[in-house]
């Protein structure tokens, strides 16, 4: 498991993308919406992303993401902000399927990939606590993120049946 050693407080540059959005079903962040790697290996299970205390439901382990850029699709935004947060290398990646979470006015796409190879995740930013390859039976026990909690049981039956 990979622990944050930096200053929680230094932030990277924001862009139009990085703010919060409102509607009638609450309040969620990304101006495009937002999209998360579900990485999967056969044998090493998920990386999970403990998100930082001053996070938004810091404290909880998530799928590192983060807010779509205007022009990006899910998968292209799912795998930046997996290799800023976690070192996820884009080549070692084979991009399965997408879930999608949608609201209307703001969505949510879990693009469930495949690690080719094994690799060893590495904190690119503050919005990590720690990383660490989770075995998939290991996952609901953990205290998670609500959207993940709540879309874990169909997206482990969904890896179940790519991998």
């Amino acid at each position: 498991m990979t622990r944050a050693t930096h200053d929680p407080d230094a932030r990277r540059p924001r862009g139009p993308e990085d703010a919060w959005v409102d509607g009638p079903r609450g309040r969620y962040w990304g101006t495009f919406g937002a999209a998360g790697l579900l990485l999967a290996h056969r044998e090493a299970g998920v990386l999970l992303q403990l998100r930082a205390i001053w996070s938004h439901l810091g404290g909880t382990w998530g799928l590192p993401g983060g807010a779509r850029k205007a022009h990006e699709s899910a998968a292209e935004a799912a795998l930046r902000e997996a290799d800023e947060e976690a070192g996820v290398p884009p080549a070692l990646v084979t991009v399965l399927d997408t879930s999608v979470f949608d609201l209307g006015y703001w969505s949510y796409t879990t693009v469930l990939a495949r690690a080719d190879e094994l690799f060893e995740p590495v904190i690119g930013d503050a919005e990590s606590e720690a990383l660490r390859w989770t075995p998939f039976d290991d996952v609901a026990g953990l205290p998670l993120h609500p959207g993940l909690e709540a879309g874990w049981p169909a997206l482990r039956s969904r890896l179940d049946e790519l991998l």
